[in-house]
């Protein structure tokens, strides 16, 4: 049996950060990589633009938040190499996650985050034979981040209506990755688990209220993961893929202590673990072309979110193909929409029917 798409089932070309873990998490280390036959090279982009805005609650003076969140782009590069029959390597470069929340209306106007990262694997796979293999390797994460919020938002946190700003220098800290897959070939099984320890910065950083800067150090936690992915043929020339994800974002929040100390409580963070499913199929149509369909569920708490994310979950569908342009070169290209999940902010300002729409494009190459 004889699929031209065995790396479907890990694809990760438009979306994930649209609405991973409330706009945060932006993509996933490309494990999906490590199973493509002999040395590959793997390029992608991704172009994603939300549409989220909200009503402001009465107190504040009700209307239009005007569009929170800011479109972007996305790229990543992975390598792997087949060193020998048993032994494989992979090294990718990526940008994991990443925050543009920007608010021109209302009184959240001048309410700004910025969150950059860009990160880099090396995973190393050992197959024991051709059904069992382990792989495993460090993971490098530098973030840098910049938040601006308005003195109005402020003065009714702490009576004082002063601006404040934080931001520093970017910070590097190293975690890991382990997992295990079992595979069938002659089927095109492969069932993979997993996962991604935690990361701690700590951020050099200077906070401004009013004028006034202080030299501080903000401590984050990006969350560990795990993660179940699977394919299988179902039927000749037909292959079914999906994912169970768990990420422990209830320990990701942002508390400069500055403002902690003034506010009370942090400038964002989640207070819940994040779960998220997927579920495709893929079909060859000829020698060279396969198309594709997924849909993806990411669970909602129904608590408060934070007004610099303002999602609670999402539902999504996307489709795409891949066009096998030589023997060594596979183009693969997508669109997904998501819908955003309703939420509330602290405040009771609400946000509803939230979406965003992602195309991306995927360029592998064998060497």
């Amino acid at each position: 049996m004889q699929y031209l798409f065995t790396g479907l089932a890990g694809l990760a070309i438009v979306s994930a950060g649209a609405a991973g873990a409330a706009g945060i998490e932006r993509a996933r280390t490309p494990i999906d990589v490590l199973f493509e036959e002999g040395n590959h090279v793997q390029f992608s982009f991704s172009y994603v633009d939300p549409s989220v805005d909200g009503t402001y609650a009465a107190p504040l003076g009700g209307g239009d938040t005007g569009d929170a969140l800011e479109s972007y782009l996305n790229a990543g590069v992975a390598l792997k190499y087949q060193f020998s029959d048993r032994l494989s390597g992979m090294v990718a470069l990526g940008q994991p996650y990443g925050a543009d929340a920007s608010y021109s209306e209302g009184i959240y106007t001048g309410l700004a985050a910025e969150w950059d990262s860009t990160s880099l694997t090396g995973i190393l796979k050992y197959e024991f034979n051709d059904n069992i293999s382990v792989y495993g390797g460090p993971r490098i994460v530098k973030s840098q981040a910049e938040i601006d919020i308005p003195p109005a938002l402020i003065g009714a946190a702490t009576g004082v209506p002063v601006a404040y700003n934080a931001g520093g220098d970017p910070d590097t800290d190293v975690g890991y990755v382990l997992g295990a897959a079992y595979s069938r070939p002659d089927i095109a099984l492969r069932v993979g688990l997993t996962y991604e320890s935690a990361i701690t910065h700590e951020f050099d950083s200077v906070e401004t209220v009013g004028g006034v800067a202080t030299d501080t150090t903000t401590e984050v936690e990006l969350p560990q993961s795990l993660t179940l992915d699977f394919q299988t043929g179902v039927a000749p020339k037909t292959l079914l893929f999906g994912s169970v994800r768990w990420s422990e974002w209830s320990e990701w929040q942002v508390a400069p202590p500055v403002y902690l100390g003034a506010a009370g409580q942090p400038v964002t963070g989640f207070d819940h673990d994040v779960f998220a499913y997927s579920l495709g199929l893929g079909r060859q149509l000829t020698d060279d072309l396969s198309v594709f369909a997924r849909v993806g569920y990411e669970t909602s708490e129904d608590t408060e979110m934070t007004r610099l994310s303002p999602i609670d979950g999402r539902t999504s569908f996307g489709i795409g193909g891949s066009y096998q342009v030589s023997e060594a070169t596979e183009i693969t290209a997508g669109i997904e929409y998501i819908r955003l999940g309703d939420a509330f902010d602290s405040t009771g300002t609400t946000y509803e029917d939230n979406s965003a729409l992602g195309i991306g494009v995927q360029i592998g190459m064998k060497f």
